[in-house]
C-alpha cells in the first residue's frame, strides 16, 4: 500500500509543475460482473452494484489529443453459480459472492471531438488493478455457508490484474464532465493452477469537474 501511494504521489507531482495541466475529481456508480471460467466452462455470473471515485489529469499532447492519467478507488465483485468445482473458493463450493476493494492506475489518452469549450470526448487506455482487500461468501454442497476474507497468495487469489477501459462523455466550458465507461478485464484474479479464470467486467456512469488552476504572476517591473 505504501508503494502504491508513493508511486501515485510521484506520478502526479511530475505534472503539477506544468501550468497548462488540469486536475479533476470524479465519482460515480457502476455495475460489476466477471467472465468466470472453470476448466474452460463459463459459469453463470450475476451483476453487482458498486461505486468509484478518484482524481484525473488532462495534459496537452498534440492538437485535440491529451494524456489523461487517473488514479481511483473502485468497488468490484460478482455473484457466481458454480456447475464445475475448483479452488478458489473451494472444491465443494456451489456459488460465491464477492466484494473486492480495488485501487486502479489508468494512463489513458483523451481525444476531444471538437475545439469548442463544450465538447464530447472519447478516452481509452489500460488500467492496472491492485486488489486491496475482499470478502467472499459461498455455500458448500453439504449445505454449509462460509463467509471469510479472500486469501491472497500464489495458490489463491492474486493482488494484481489488468483491464482495458473505454469512455465516452461530455465536458463543459466550465470544466464539468459526465461520462460512461466500460472496463474489460484482461488479467485473471485467480492464481491457482487449475483454478478458475476470473476477469472483471464493469460499466458505469461518472460525473466530475476540473479544478481551476491559479496562475502565478511574477512582477518583473523595476521598483523605484
Amino acid at each position: 500500500m505504501k508503494f502504491i501511494l508513493t508511486s501515485c504521489s510521484l506520478f502526479f507531482s511530475a505534472f503539477f509543475v506544468m501550468g497548462q495541466n488540469q486536475v479533476g475529481i470524479f465519482a460515480g456508480a457502476h455495475a460489476n460482473s466477471a467472465r468466470y471460467l472453470v476448466f474452460n466452462q463459463e459459469q453463470e455470473v450475476t451483476m453487482k452494484a458498486g461505486f468509484h471515485a478518484g482524481v484525473n489529469m488532462k495534459v496537452p499532447f498534440e492538437g485535440n489529443l491529451y494524456f489523461n492519467p487517473s488514479v481511483f478507488y473502485s468497488m468490484k465483485g460478482y455473484d457466481v453459480k458454480l456447475t464445475s468445482f475448483t479452488n478458489p473458493p473451494d472444491i465443494r463450493a456451489i456459488n460465491n459472492s464477492t466484494t473486492i476493494h480495488t485501487f486502479e492506475l489508468a494512463p489513458m489518452l483523451q481525444l476531444d471531438l471538437s475545439r469548442n469549450p463544450g465538447h464530447f470526448f472519447i478516452k481509452a487506455g489500460p488500467s492496472l488493478d491492485f486488489q486491496i482487500l475482499g470478502k467472499e461468501k459461498f455455500d458448500l454442497n453439504d449445505g454449509t455457508t462460509i463467509s471469510r476474507n479472500m486469501k491472497w497468495s500464489p495458490v489463491d487469489y492474486g493482488r494484481f490484474a489488468a483491464s482495458l477501459i473505454g469512455q465516452f462523455g461530455y465536458e463543459t466550458g466550465g470544466g464539468f464532465m459526465i461520462f460512461a465507461h466500460y472496463s474489460l478485464g484482461e488479467g485473471s484474479i485467480s492464481n491457482a493452477d487449475g483454478g478458475p479464470r476470473i476477469r472483471h467486467r464493469q460499466f458505469g456512469l461518472s460525473i466530475g469537474k476540473y479544478l481551476k488552476n491559479k496562475k502565478i504572476i511574477i512582477d518583473t517591473r523595476n521598483k523605484e
